[in-house]
């Protein structure tokens, strides 16, 4: 009787861990809404949204700074899995409130965060990781980036390959956060300048990612290798896939020829 107990509770166990497997993963798109509607009607939050409901194993949901409780009220949150958030003109808005709650769900609760391009200096994202979030420089040029992955054995890089991004925004290292546990991916540009671009943290029970590239005023999000890195993302931040250990970086793309802030050229 007792060893066929604990045969019963083994099952149960692996019905239940295969149960939390299959569910939908809860993902919760938040904007700002100050996105250019020409390049975004519905905001970068209404493009992935789109997005994840063509994709099996996704229940999006979309909320903003103007909804009661900023969107992210703890009955929100206890329903999601994964935030993904875009702000960019209206970080001060953000109530302390809604950060503190984002942050007890992330590092107690196990909820992941994923922050886009100018979310860098998000609340949510500075309070997480207890930095500035940073970078030298910012500058929108409208130049090409090179993208390349640099740990593509990384869940995050599945289905991957290096792309090039045809417009974006320069920012420049250094990057005020911690060091990262792992950077996925790398972007160069024209000028000589290599950034890291995609770069992940646990903190307590919960992960953070960082993705760079993403500037509202060109359609970054309607790229499909865009779509792919934040679907994977959205995954490990779930923590429906993990990374292995001992992971090699790829030496992929030129080296940085150049460092610090990056200043536009004068037009002769």
């Amino acid at each position: 009787m007792k060893l066929g107990g604990v045969f019963l509770s083994i099952l149960l166990l692996a019905s239940h861990a295969h149960a939390k497997d299959d569910k939908m993963v809860q993902v919760l798109l938040w904007s700002e809404q100050t996105e250019p509607r020409n390049v975004y009607p519905q905001g970068i939050s209404g493009a992935l949204y789109d997005h994840f409901k063509s994709v099996k194993g996704f229940e999006p949901k979309m909320a903003a700074l103007s909804d009661p409780e900023t969107g992210v009220s703890d009955a929100v949150l206890d329903q999601t899995d994964v935030v993904i958030w875009f702000g960019h003109q209206k970080h001060k808005d953000v109530p302390d409130a809604a950060v503190e709650r984002i942050v007890r769900h992330v590092k107690e609760k196990g909820m992941g965060f994923i922050a886009l391009h100018s979310s860098h200096f998000s609340k949510p994202l500075k309070a997480l990781l207890n930095a500035s979030g940073a970078w030298s420089s910012y500058v929108n040029f409208g130049q090409p980036e090179k993208v390349w992955v640099v740990l593509p054995q990384h869940p995050i890089a599945k289905g991957l390959e290096d792309f090039t991004i045809p417009k974006t925004e320069i920012y420049t290292e250094p990057f005020e956060v911690p060091e990262p546990e792992a950077v996925i991916l790398e972007g160069t540009w024209e000028t000589g300048h290599r950034n890291r671009e995609c770069l992940v943290w646990t903190l307590g029970k919960g992960r953070l990612v960082y993705i760079r590239p993403g500037h509202e005023e060109y359609p970054i999000y309607f790229m499909p290798e865009m779509r792919r890195l934040v679907a994977n993302a959205t995954l490990w931040a779930a923590g429906r896939t993990h990374a292995p250990k001992n992971m090699t970086k790829r030496n992929a793309g030129p080296p940085a020829t150049a460092t610090g802030p990056y200043k536009k050229p004068e037009t002769q």
